[in-house]
């Protein structure tokens, strides 16, 4: 009965306008590319101390997993990450978009969310003292293997292109080493430059990577953007429910597999999703269609990066260690609370913390009108956009969003860099999911791997601190069944396709496709070989501790990229490609004019002003994306379009969450 008391509390009037405000205002918020769950939580907290303290953290949690949700609708509308943990949600979310089916994609986000969140929510509120345990079973093995688990997912994004995928995965970690260690604290592959000396932030790489590529080459044709049906029928909440009901076991999986990792300290819901993606495709009777529009990709991420708020905060509640930043920073508000973390919480505070678990699982449940309401007009909104809107507005939130992070202009420099070289390698067969992979996993497989060789050398037993333990057996066995299982199914088939037609004595030498040799790929080769060689190099003038997991890391891409080469000098050369009649050629001219305008845009932004700038790039993407020449009354729409957006996102940066908008010459 006293539980129920709890439940009460957290219907209150008050508490539910707050869950309802909080989870509204978070999924805004996480659809923006750039503007975190952490930033969220971080900029409203002093808001909280006025409040009862269960109020407070309702108003937090709520915003928190709002957030976590949001990232969905950028992810699947254009192909890019509200937050890292819908990393995997641009898999085949943005492919159901552009054949027509965002909105059923939204809506599946948006039902994975809440299912996700409410398992997550209820095992917090049913299980948070013996799972905090888990929590602590992990040492540094497990977290190298848990990074090791989730880059096999490589295998599941590379299918075709395998070693380019390898290749990705090393540049990513190596990524990941730019800047200070994070064991020894060598200053790695910073090129003397202060700007590199903080690493690459993950979320303005996330931008770059994925959001750039999609902005340059919207330009290159007429054609729309999205796939544009007569009956778009919004969130299509009965199809939606439908195809949940049927792979109700994958949400299952999923969702206690992202609430296993929650609890796991530092993992948080871009691991999760990756896991559980990885995990659906290899479980899946269709591993083929996953990266081209699967629902149950979208089914998998969503669900457990959901689940991860929940889990989250068992270590943070009875362990006093905050299992993501978000996390740590209501951590904090429940120190100002004058609260005492601990096991003597649940006994001590009952009555704050359980009205706070309830309050979180009713926000969650507030997430499925308020995400059906947004993602019915979300789908429709982007595909009537005309590009001429769409392009400088994306372009702008990219711009934006990479320096909300640290209201630092460098990291948005280093994010136009990092999305041109997507573009360039995307164009010749290099993906950049396996490059974001490594760079999300690299800090915690290298601080995981340093530390347990670190013990490992100390005992004299490295072999049993990497091979020894039971936890990591376990999940070293899931990363080789994840790693080989698309190799042995495919062997499988082929052997099956093979006995038909030994059977009907049919001879079908066309079924194999001929592959010619790949130019570009052996150039790209011959320079990763040197990036390899010179990172190498630099490993020399580092610690022992420093130049280990880099070192490893550059001879594995010298390996990689010397493989990637002989395959293809051991090919054909390809045929003069055919041109088709009628095919419409995309235009280069507007997609290096986007590259320059953009690289501009960057370079005189903390001179000019944010303000100025911004206004000036908005109007000059709007001509560059323009196909037809615009009347006078589209003129002034796209002049008054750009003053609203560029001057209210002002406002909301300066006035409302207090950051410092670069001034300039100009305001």
């Amino acid at each position: 009965m006293e539980i129920l008391s709890y439940l009460i509390d957290a219907l209150t009037p008050f508490n539910l306008l707050l869950a309802l405000a909080g989870v509204t205002l978070g999924t805004i918020i996480g659809a923006l590319p750039g503007l975190s769950a952490t930033m969220a939580v971080a900029i409203l907290v002093p808001f909280t101390f006025a409040m009862a303290p269960a109020s407070g953290l309702i108003a937090l949690g709520a915003i928190y997993t709002g957030a976590i949700y949001g990232g969905a609708f950028s992810a699947i509308l254009v192909n890019t990450p509200g937050t890292p943990s819908s990393i995997a949600t641009t898999f085949d979310g943005y492919p159901m978009a552009k054949r027509g089916d965002g909105g059923l994609a939204v809506t599946l986000a948006t039902i994975a969310s809440v299912f996700g969140g409410l398992v997550g929510a209820l095992t917090l509120i049913l299980l948070a003292p013996p799972l905090a345990n888990v929590a602590l079973a992990f040492g540094p093995t497990e977290y190298f293997w848990l990074a090791i688990f989730g880059l096999t997912l490589i295998s599941a994004l590379s299918v075709g292109n395998t070693v380019k995928g390898l290749i990705g995965a090393c540049l990513g970690l190596l990524m990941s080493t730019i800047g200070v260690a994070v064991v020894g604290g060598d200053v790695r592959y910073t090129m003397d430059s202060q700007i590199l000396l903080g690493g690459i932030d993950i979320t303005s790489a996330l931008i770059g990577l994925y959001c750039i590529p999609v902005v340059i080459d919207l330009v290159a044709t007429k054609a729309p953007h999205l796939s544009v049906l007569e009956d778009t029928r919004g969130y299509r909440l009965p199809e939606a429910l439908r195809i949940s009901w049927t792979n109700k076991f994958n949400l299952i999986r999923s969702s206690v597999i992202g609430t296993a990792v929650g609890i796991l300290p530092g993992a948080g819901g871009s691991i999760a999703g990756l896991i559980a993606y990885s995990e659906a495709r290899r479980a899946s009777k269709h591993p083929e269609r996953f990266g081209k529009g699967e629902p149950n990709g979208v089914l998998a991420t969503e669900s457990s990066n959901n689940a991860t708020v929940g889990g989250g905060f068992i270590p943070t509640l009875v362990l006093g260690i905050p299992g993501t930043p978000p996390d740590a920073i209501i951590l904090g508000a429940l120190l100002v609370q004058g609260l005492k973390i601990g096991p003597s919480l649940f006994n001590e505070q009952g009555n704050v913390v359980y009205t706070f678990m309830f309050g979180l699982l009713i926000a969650t449940v507030l997430m499925l009108p308020v995400g059906l309401l947004l993602g019915r007009y979300a789908y429709k909104s982007i595909v009537r956009i005309p590009k001429s809107l769409l392009v400088p507005t994306v372009a702008f939130l990219t711009i934006l969003g990479s320096f909300a992070i640290h209201s630092n202009t460098h990291d948005m420099q280093v994010m136009l860099v990092l999305g041109v070289l997507a573009w360039i390698m995307q164009r010749y067969g290099f993906a950049p999911s396996p490059i974001v992979l490594g760079l999300v996993l690299g800090q915690i497989a290298e601080q995981g791997f340093v530390q347990s060789y670190m013990i490992g050398n100390a005992t004299n037993s490295i072999a049993a601190m990497f091979f020894g333990r039971p936890i990591s057996m376990a999940i070293i066995a899931f990363s080789l069944l994840t790693l080989f299982y698309p190799l042995i199914a495919g062997l499988l088939s082929r052997r099956r396709r093979a006995a038909v037609v030994e059977a009907t004595d049919t001879v079908v030498k066309s079924a194999v496709p001929v592959k010619y040799r790949d130019v570009p790929a052996m150039l790209f080769g011959g320079l990763f070989v040197g990036l390899g060689v010179s990172a190498y190099v630099q490993t020399k003038d580092m610690s022992a501790m420093g130049s280990v997991f880099p070192g490893a890391l550059s001879a594995a891409l010298v390996l990689l990229s010397v493989m990637l080469f002989a395959f293809q000098l051991g090919r054909s050369k390809a045929p003069a490609k055919a041109e088709v009649p009628g095919e419409v050629k995309p235009s280069s001219a507007r997609r290096l004019a986007i590259i320059v305008a953009m690289v501009i845009w960057a370079l005189l932004l903390p001179y000019i002003g944010f303000f100025v700038t911004s206004l000036l790039a908005f109007l000059v993407l709007t001509a560059i994306a323009s196909f037809e020449r615009p009347s006078v009354r589209e003129l002034a729409l796209y002049a008054v379009t750009a003053l609203v957006i560029v001057g209210s996102f002002q406002l909301l940066m300066d006035k409302v969450l207090g950051m410092r908008m670069p001034a300039g010459l100009l305001f």
